[in-house]
């Protein structure tokens, strides 16, 4: 039995779970006057040596835009921003364990409902196609929400999902405010102690095939394919001018380009971007630059963030947030919060699933894809 608070992070690809217990505090910021409070406040806890492990959500992202300050002064259902303070790692991981019996992940969500009926999704992305026609933006990335019920134990439904999509970013946080229980495949940043900052920007999904020779016919014309090409190219484009701004001229550099990952049921691009950090960044610095993620914004960044304010029903929360930990030895990982479950205590749940939208995108196939990224929690159940 773990009890909470607590943030559990697991890589499934290795196997690692990393645990944090009985926080010495936590920093919260429900109204956006205490976001910058609170940021110092963590930096004050890395200076004196300690952990930090929490979340950050996506409309925090308005508030290192002047422009954009007013668009976070909205009902919201979590913190703004939500971090642990810890002075260590917990050296006991039992109970945070794989239980021997899983439940099965479809009795964990109920009544799992998309916010949107095609109709209504089709109206938006009309809406958001003429503001790519006219050049407000490239590439928008138009979000919808799932709203369900949730039952039984976080913790063991949290290891039964693994069984459907392992994941190397998972997280489950329980802080302040509803539990936060993601199965993010995308990073955001790393940083390591010798102070290079690495993003690992995700943009292109395609469906898995039936069979071996159709997975490797999939990933041979997704890495043909221009428009998916064009998505992920514009991403890495703005997250490398994103980067720039906090590290050393001429360290920026792009080790790896359209290379694809092959999950359970889908095949996603992606690209690794990598820089040295400039000398005493501070945790503030670097989100002012890089938050939120530009691979769940659109480019340009802020005017894309204006439109999908105004196309999306209410804030997106810690979806499209980030998810991580910093410690105290200068070294940072933050996941991209998408695949992220938001569990309330009146036994509400809600997810988001999206996709980045260009001049040729259609609505019908950007809402499929927005079914089938949903997959990760609803399973093969159809939304109604």
């Amino acid at each position: 039995m773990l009890d909470a608070p607590y943030v559990l992070f697991r890589d499934d690809t290795t196997g690692t779970v990393t645990l944090f217990t009985e926080p010495e505090e936590i920093i919260v910021a429900h109204e956006a006057s205490d976001v910058f409070p609170a940021l110092e406040r963590m930096q004050a806890a890395r200076a004196s040596r300690k952990y930090l492990a929490g979340y950050m959500s996506y409309e925090a992202g308005y508030l290192f835009e002047p422009k954009l300050r007013p668009l976070a002064e909205q009902d919201r259902a979590c913190p703004l921003l939500c971090f642990g303070v810890f002075s260590s790692l917990s050296s006991d991981t039992r109970a945070a364990s794989k239980p021997l019996k899983l439940m099965a992940p479809d009795d964990f969500l109920s009544d799992l409902t998309a916010s949107w009926a095609f109709a209504d999704y089709e109206k938006r992305f009309n809406r958001l196609h003429q503001h790519l026609r006219q050049g407000d933006c490239y590439q928008a990335n138009l979000t919808m929400p799932v709203t369900g019920r949730w039952h039984g134990d976080p913790l063991l439904a949290f290891w039964s999902l693994i069984e459907r999509q392992p994941v190397k970013y998972g997280a489950l946080v329980h802080l302040d405010g509803p539990i936060i229980l993601s199965r993010s495949p995308e990073l955001f940043f790393s940083v390591n102690a010798d102070g290079w900052i690495e993003t690992h920007p995700m943009k292109g999904t395609v469906k898995r095939g039936s069979s071996a020779d159709e997975d490797a016919a999939i990933i041979s014309d997704m890495g043909k394919d221009e428009k998916t090409l064009a998505e992920n190219r514009m991403i890495v484009d703005l997250l490398r001018n994103d980067i720039s701004r906090i590290t050393e001229v001429g360290s920026l550099n792009v080790p790896k380009l359209f290379e694809i990952e092959t999950y359970p049921t889908v095949h996603q691009m992606v690209s690794h971007v990598r820089a040295k950090l400039l000398p005493d960044m501070t945790i503030a610095d670097i989100f002012a630059a890089l938050f939120p993620c530009g691979s769940v914004t659109g480019a340009p960044k802020m005017r894309a963030m204006e439109i999908l304010h105004d196309l999306e029903v209410g804030p997106r929360d810690v979806y499209c947030g980030a998810i991580g930990m910093i410690s105290p030895k200068g070294d940072m990982r933050f996941s991209v919060a998408i695949r992220t479950i938001t569990l309330f205590d009146d036994g509400r749940a809600t997810f988001n699933v999206g996709g980045g939208i260009v001049f040729d995108s259609t609505a019908q196939s950007e809402y499929d894809e927005c079914l089938l990224k949903a997959k990760f929690a609803a399973g093969d159940r159809k939304l109604v």
